[in-house]
């Protein structure tokens, strides 16, 4: 069997989670995109990017490659769960105010379309439906170049106060 490797690197995730909170969501998010933060190392281990970022939408891609399928040749669902988990989450972030987080508290993933290497570039697009001072609901889309449905989510986000230094 023909082995086959891939190689990647990143920056010191403790630089950009320090900043979180500092400034607006969107703020932060923009500093990710212009390359003034690192990004997070998930997002070099998946190969995933941070494609574009306005208050309360969120856009990441990613290039299927072969490291992301699953034993049955395609691309592995949780692929498709992360990209659209990061896609509503950072909808969400882009709405908040500085001194304050979000996590996830559920995601519902449909997995409607198999992506494989021959799907080219995907992209998960996410949008805020309703914020709130605690929760907020919002929804991802992963699209393919032509802007059909491979698979859909919805996301509730916690929103807190962040402690302050």
């Amino acid at each position: 069997m023909e082995r086959r490797s891939r190689t990647y690197d990143w920056q010191d995730p403790a630089v950009t989670a320090a900043a979180v909170g500092r400034a607006s969501g969107l703020e932060f998010l923009r500093d990710i995109l212009a390359g003034r933060l690192p990004a997070p190392p998930v997002a070099a281990t998946l190969g995933m990017d941070l494609e574009e970022v306005d208050h309360g939408h969120a856009v990441f891609s990613l290039v299927p490659g072969e490291e992301h399928y699953n034993p049955i040749g395609s691309v592995h669902g949780g692929m498709y769960a992360t990209m659209l988990d990061s896609a509503a989450g950072c909808a969400v972030q882009s709405t908040l105010p500085p001194g304050t987080g979000y996590t996830s508290v559920d995601i519902a993933v449909k997995f409607l379309r198999p992506v494989t290497v021959d799907t080219g570039k995907v992209r998960a697009v996410g949008s805020v439906l309703s914020g709130g001072r605690r929760t907020a609901l919002a929804e991802a889309r992963l699209l393919d170049g032509s802007d059909r449905l491979l698979a859909h989510a919805t996301s509730t986000c916690m929103i807190f106060p962040l402690p302050t230094p």
